[in-house]
């Protein structure tokens, strides 16, 4: 099929590529070794797993309904003048259109994600007439300001572009500073943009322990702190909770994280405080200069007359879409926000997510906050059915009424659509309304009083009237998504089946199959201790043990379940690259299921058809075109760094010292100085690809048979998965790591340490604590 061919071929021709980063140069690698089924040739459909951010909108005169058909790379037109949506037209946009708002009743303008590009669209020509090429991973489109310009989110390189909508051209570049704006709204006089920050952050942040490397420093650990160095250090007063399983070796030491209170003071889930070791007169024990912080912006709010740009702040981790009420100026922003200081898994079992709306003053910034799921009290990890029924999950589209009595909002994880009044409390005459799967963008005609509903993961549009609050028809739409996306996808985002409280399902931390950005310590005191007994080493590049013959005969220690703090990781291509979890200590997806019990409070697991339809889908998703390498997908070699500094640990003599600007780099090194084959780097030198080895920068992939010891290349061996090394996390103690993949390094820049503010509270490695590569 022709759309099929357009996405393979946007993905070969930009690619992921390079990135240098810190005072090292990173090579991120080509193409990724996907699920094994298709390592013979590329699929004809590839899944990118992009979110809608407003993929519906009608058009002023409202007769006409534009939906951005997101799979197959068109713009869908209905006319719906009788009501009831109607088939009037489709133009091809670019690949992954997320968005599309009309300029005029006759324009309307595309915003293509992955494309890079918007496609401004003759609605009686049913044609693109212009393309307009973007930043990086654009997400949205408004109209504001006078004159009227068009404002397009570039959510990777943090920045709103600016455009004449007449003659088409880029105006201005609006530097954002913070971690990728998305969704826009326009104030009801039209001069000022609101942008909403979808990876935020929630003002926590790590505090290292039990380090070997002496690179971070140990701040857990120091005798000065609040707990005269225990580590790891108590949650329930003096004791642990729940209470430690007497069996138990001693827990290893682990940083810890903190989060800031709306006085500023950073505090553990113990109540203890960290400030002097976070931003006070002890900061540099935590590697910090005195006055860090972590503003937490949430909202960038933009003037269009002189394109200054302000901020407001701690509203939620991730800020899914903002509208303005048109008869108040409020400004609504609806989203999620974590728990994640909370220790441990028992503690954080179901209730680890809160559903927000943030309503703000337009004139005086004031936050009032609102708990979109006021009928749950977290108290215990699962309630009814029928209460779960009634929560909403995975929040990502809203829309006013003219008076500003009504907002609609959709939940794209628990497929329904609530109502609340102009204090955000629920005001429909049901406690939700039940649409398709996945609903996202909505459009309100109350000509008609009519709802248009996208449900992004059915392909069809819910009608729904807003008196009788019921869904009246629902329309379809062609969709050329493969059945295995359409019958695992549920796993991942449904809120209603797979949780206690009817809020949280995986994409509550994997969001759209990705990260958080935040670390988690989903230990357990009460556990108990997994044994190391998988096939996980380093092949000729000798980089593990337990394997009988190699060099190094030390046996890694056990897993602990105290693990202590972990990023986030994504679900991008991971099925095929087994083992799991940062340690390398889930052999296979299929050791997940209980995780539906343990950690999002569902009553049972997934039964072993349904672990297999998650991971059939998570084997579909793939890695975007990395933005640092050239278009025509050769490695740059003057690559710009602006925006990064030097940490100074790893200077030579002559290098750049501590938050000095870094040069530009090259990405040609990260090959260089290795070529793949040999045993080892050439004297003096070293390089990434060593142990991140080629082509997915996880480590040699081998087959985990049921032999110790038993390699057989590519070929399938009783336990039929490949598998990736864990090393030595430290390289001083034998606590096991998963080599890990490092093709999403770009996503994890942000936390910074050298300079008196953050945009983010975690960096690299797999509790966050390093700031640069």
């Amino acid at each position: 099929m022709k759309h099929d061919c357009t996405r393979q071929s946007w993905n070969v021709r930009k690619l992921r590529g390079a990135m240098a980063l810190g005072t090292l140069t990173i090579f991120v690698l080509g193409l990724p070794a996907q699920n094994r089924a298709w390592t013979a040739e590329p699929p004809s459909f590839v899944n990118w797993e992009n979110p809608p951010v407003h993929p519906v909108d009608l058009s002023p005169d409202g007769t006409m309904l534009a939906v951005c058909n997101l799979p197959d790379g068109r713009l869908q037109i209905f006319d719906v003048s009788s009501g009831v949506p109607s088939p009037a037209g489709v133009v091809r946009v670019g690949v992954d259109p997320v968005s599309v708002r009309f300029r005029t009743n006759n324009e309307a303008w595309v915003v293509n994600h992955i494309s890079d590009s918007v496609s401004i669209v003759d609605i009686g020509a049913m044609r693109v007439v212009a393309t307009l090429q973007t930043l990086d991973e654009p997400a949205d489109v408004v109209f504001a300001g006078e004159p009227l310009r068009a404002f397009v989110s570039c959510s990777q390189v943090n920045t709103i572009q600016v455009f004449d909508p007449v003659l088409r051209a880029a105006l201005s570049e609006i530097p954002i500073d913070a971690e990728d704006p998305r969704s826009l709204a326009v104030s009801t006089d039209g001069l000022t943009v609101y942008a909403a920050i979808f990876e935020s952050g929630n003002a926590t942040t790590t505090l290292g322990g039990g380090n070997r490397r002496n690179i971070i420093p140990n701040t857990v650990n120091d005798p000065e702190g609040p707990y005269g160095g225990e580590n790891p250090p108590p949650n329930n007063g003096t004791a642990f909770d729940p209470p430690l399983n007497p069996v138990l070796p001693t827990p290893p030491e682990v940083p810890l994280i903190v989060r800031k209170d709306d006085q500023g003071r950073w505090l553990d889930d113990n109540g203890e405080e960290w400030t002097e070791f976070i931003s006070g007169s002890k900061a540099g024990r935590s590697l910090r200069p005195a006055g860090w912080d972590m503003p937490d912006r949430d909202l960038a709010v933009i003037d269009t007359a002189t394109l200054n740009v302000s901020y407001v702040s701690r509203l939620m981790n991730l800020n899914m879409s903002v509208a303005v009420n048109p008869a108040t100026d409020q400004i609504t922003v609806i989203g999620t926000d974590a728990t994640n200081h909370i220790r441990f898994e028992p503690i954080l079992q179901g209730r680890f997510i809160r559903v927000k709306l943030a309503l703000i003053d337009a004139s005086t910034s004031e936050v009032v906050a609102v708990a979109l799921n006021s009928h749950l009290d977290y108290s215990q990890p699962r309630v009814s059915q029928e209460l779960r029924d009634q929560s909403i999950g995975d929040p990502r589209g809203i829309v006013w009424n003219a008076e500003g009595t009504r907002a609609y909002i959709t939940g794209m994880g628990s497929d329904n659509l609530i109502i609340v009044d102009l204090g955000g409390n629920r005001a429909g005459l049901q406690p939700a309304i039940e649409l398709g799967k996945g609903p996202t963008g909505l459009a309100l005609d109350e000509t008609r009083g009519l709802l248009y509903v996208l449900n992004r993961f059915e392909a069809t549009i819910s009608v729904v009237d807003v008196d009788s609050e019921i869904e009246v028809v629902r329309v379809p739409f062609f969709d050329p998504t493969p059945g295995a996306i359409e019958a695992g996808r549920k796993h991942l985002y449904d809120t209603h089946k797979n949780s206690g409280l009817g809020q949280i399902a995986c994409a509550s931390c994997h969001v759209d199959a990705r990260m958080d950005r935040l670390a988690w310590d989903l230990g357990d005191p009460s556990g108990n201790i997994k044994a190391v007994t998988s096939v996980l080493t380093g092949g000729d590049l000798n980089l593990g043990a337990n394997v009988p013959g190699r060099n190094d005969p030390e046996p890694f220690d056990d897993f602990h379940p105290m693990k202590g703090p972990m990023t986030t990781q994504t679900f991008q291509d991971i099925i095929g690259h087994e083992p799991f979890h940062w340690r390398g200590d889930r052999n296979g997806i299929e050791e997940f299921s209980g995780a539906f019990i343990t950690l999002q409070g569902d009553d049972a697991t997934l039964s072993p058809e349904e672990m297999q339809e998650f991971e059939d889908f998570l084997a579909t998703i793939t890695f975007p075109p990395n933005p640092f390498r050239n278009f025509d997908n050769s490695l740059p070699s003057d690559l710009s760094l602006e925006g990064h500094y030097s940490v100074g640990r790893f200077a030579g003599e002559g290098g750049p010292a501590l938050g000095d600007p870094l040069p530009n780099g090259n990405a040609r090194r990260g090959l260089d100085l290795f070529r793949f084959g040999s045993s080892a780097p050439g004297p003096g030198k070293s390089s990434c690809v060593v142990c991140h080895t080629l082509p997915t920068g996880m480590g040699p992939d081998m087959t985990w048979n049921a032999e110790l010891g038993t390699f057989e290349g590519l070929d399938l061996g009783p336990l039929g998965e490949h598998h990736v090394p864990i090393i030595s996390s430290d390289s001083a103690t034998q606590r096991a790591i998963k080599i890990p993949q490092i093709r999403n390094m770009y996503e994890k820049v942000g936390f910074e340490m050298t300079k008196t503010s953050s945009r983010a509270g975690f960096g690299y490695f797999n509790d966050g604590t390093y700031d640069s590569l």
